[in-house]
Parts: structure tokens; C-alpha cells; sequence
């Protein structure tokens, strides 16, 4: 029985002829994705700003948006943001910070019950005080920071230093351009945000370590052979593992992103520009910055024929 091959056994894709576009194209990704932080900014959550989020379903019909905002801004609490999500009948108000500490909250949520019980069905209620915010905020920066910097300690000892810095690059690369996905598009940044942060790094670490490991067993054994032509191979006999990766991984997020609700949305939304950028950044930016850094053979190992074996080993590559 023929196995199945997402991936021809035979191809030589020539990836590192696309390094003189990928390089300037990131490069400018990342000057966009850093001027839309500073000058944009981030749509933060609750979780980061505190304050009262309450969701509702119209108990009959579609939710009367201008309605509940006339009625929300006579409560006289502040601005409310009033945002329709989801299905016809479902719409979000978000009261910002009330004096008072958490009580003052829960008098949100109780001022808000009385007006829209007989009309709605409560179905989120999330109060976070300034204290609980100002610890989620600290607590979120000091999770990234710790995971990047135990990559770098990661990276230093499993690879030659050429490795670990192209692996840094790309893990930097894919975060940088993570924040501009969220300050462009204005989704919501809250706890779910850090966590698809996260894995974004691991994910796209785990991505360029597979191919990594590839390049650096083709430069024991080929030698001789052009660093391009060899970082071609290695992409190569790796693609169909790549590629079975993102489409499964890709095909599960959609998922959550059709039927997860609002309340995952920005993790999913994340996490699948996350897969594709760290798919792209492991063979487009990783993968090219070796040659700039010299890589080569770092150990000493029996030589080997460099004719004729780096086909045998493209026909094996359905293995990765």
C-alpha cells in the first residue's frame, strides 16, 4: 500500500533564493508592528485596565445596541463601551474603573441588573478591581520575559552559538510581529492574549529546532557542499513534517475560532497568526541568517561522499 505524501519525496524547493526578499520584507513588518504599538497602542482588557465587563443575550430578537447605550450612559458611570459580538442577540458593555474598590463594581453590576433583567439574560459578568489589574499586568510581563529568556538558555546549550542566535532572531521576529497583529487589528489583549504569546514561542521554536537539527546533521555529513544548497536540503527533507504541522494545527484553531465564543476569541485569532509567521519565520528567517553567520562544521566526524548521498537522503525525507 502507497503511503500518503503531502510532500513529493523528490522536491528541492530552492528556498534560500527568497532570503533578498524575506529579509527587507520583515524588516519592514517589524518597523510597522513596532510604530503601531507605540503610536496605536495596545486594546487592553479587563484583566489589564479593570473596571466591569457584562455580557447579554436579547431574551426575544436582536439586542438594541443604541438602546442599551442610551440606557448604560444614563446610569452616569462613566464611558461605557457598548460592542455587539457573537450572534444577533448578543451585545457587551464595558464600564471602566469605578471609585470604591470592589464594591464599587458590584454596584455596576447591580445598577446594570436592574435596568436590562427583563429584557436579557446575563451571561458574563467579570469585575476586576485596580489592584488585581495592576498584578495581572506585572504578572504577564514577568511570564514573557521569563519564557524568552529560558529559550535563550534553552538555545545556548543545545546548538552552536550561529544556531542560538538564528533561533533568538526568529522567536524575537515572531513576537515583534505578534504585538503589531494585536495593535493593528485592535483585538482585545487580556490573559488569553499572554497565553497565545507564549505558545506562539514555543510553537515556532519547536519549528525551527526540528529544522535545525536537520542542518546540522547534513553539515557533518556533506561537507563540501554550499551552505545554501545544504539549508535547501535540509528544508526540504523537513517540509512534509512542516507542513502536517501548521495544516492540523491551523484546522484545530479554526475550530475554536468558529465555535470557541468570544470569550477565546483573541487566543485563537493569535494562535493562528502565530502558526503561519513562525511556519515562515523558521525557514525564511532562522534558516537564512546561518549563512550570514558563517555556520559550518563544528565537530570533527568521518567524512562522506557529498555526491549522490544528499539524494538518498531528500527520497527519506518523508521520515521527518
Amino acid at each position: 500500500m502507497k503511503l500518503l505524501r503531502i510532500v513529493p519525496d523528490n522536491t528541492a524547493f530552492g528556498f534560500m533564493a527568497f532570503k533578498r526578499f524575506s529579509f527587507p520584507l520583515s524588516a519592514l513588518l517589524s518597523a510597522v508592528s513596532v510604530a503601531a504599538f507605540l503610536l496605536i497602542g495596545l486594546n487592553f482588557g479587563i484583566d489589564f485596565t479593570g473596571g466591569t465587563l457584562i455580557e447579554m443575550k436579547a431574551l426575544s430578537g436582536k439586542a438594541d445596541t443604541a438602546t442599551v447605550r442610551q440606557l448604560s450612559g444614563d446610569l452616569e458611570l462613566g464611558e461605557v463601551e457598548v460592542q455587539e459580538f457573537g450572534s444577533s442577540g448578543e451585545v457587551s458593555l464595558r464600564f471602566v474603573l469605578q471609585p470604591g474598590g470592589e464594591k464599587g463594581q458590584q454596584e455596576v453590576v447591580e445598577k446594570v441588573k436592574q435596568i436590562f433583567s427583563s429584557t436579557y439574560e446575563f451571561r458574563r459578568v467579570e469585575v476586576v478591581g485596580p489592584r488585581v489589574s495592576g498584578e495581572l499586568v506585572q504578572s504577564g510581563i514577568l511570564g514573557v520575559v521569563l519564557s524568552v529568556l529560558g529559550v535563550l538558555v534553552y538555545l545556548w546549550f543545545r546548538f552552536e552559538w550561529q544556531f542560538a542566535v538564528g533561533a533568538v532572531i526568529a522567536t524575537l521576529h515572531d513576537l515583534v510581529l505578534t504585538i503589531g497583529f494585536f495593535a493593528i487589528t485592535q483585538i482585545e489583549f487580556n490573559m488569553t492574549s499572554i497565553a497565545a504569546i507564549l505558545t506562539i514561542v514555543g510553537y515556532s521554536l519547536n519549528d525551527t529546532v526540528v529544522v535545525f537539527d536537520r542542518i546540522r546533521e547534513l553539515l557533518r555529513k556533506y561537507k563540501k557542499m554550499p551552505i545554501a544548497q545544504l539549508l535547501d536540503l535540509s528544508i526540504n527533507s523537513t517540509l512534509s513534517r512542516t507542513v502536517m504541522t501548521s495544516v492540523t494545527t491551523s484546522l484545530a484553531l479554526l475550530a475554536l475560532v468558529l465555535f470557541g465564543g468570544a470569550v477565546i476569541s483573541s487566543f485563537s485569532y493569535a494562535m493562528i497568526f502565530g502558526v503561519l509567521i513562525g511556519t515562515y519565520s523558521s525557514i525564511f528567517i532562522a534558516s537564512p541568517v546561518l549563512i550570514y553567520l558563517g555556520a559550518r562544521v563544528v565537530k570533527d566526524t568521518p567524512d562522506e561522499s557529498d555526491t549522490g548521498t544528499a539524494n538518498a537522503d531528500a527520497s527519506n525525507k518523508g521520515r521527518a
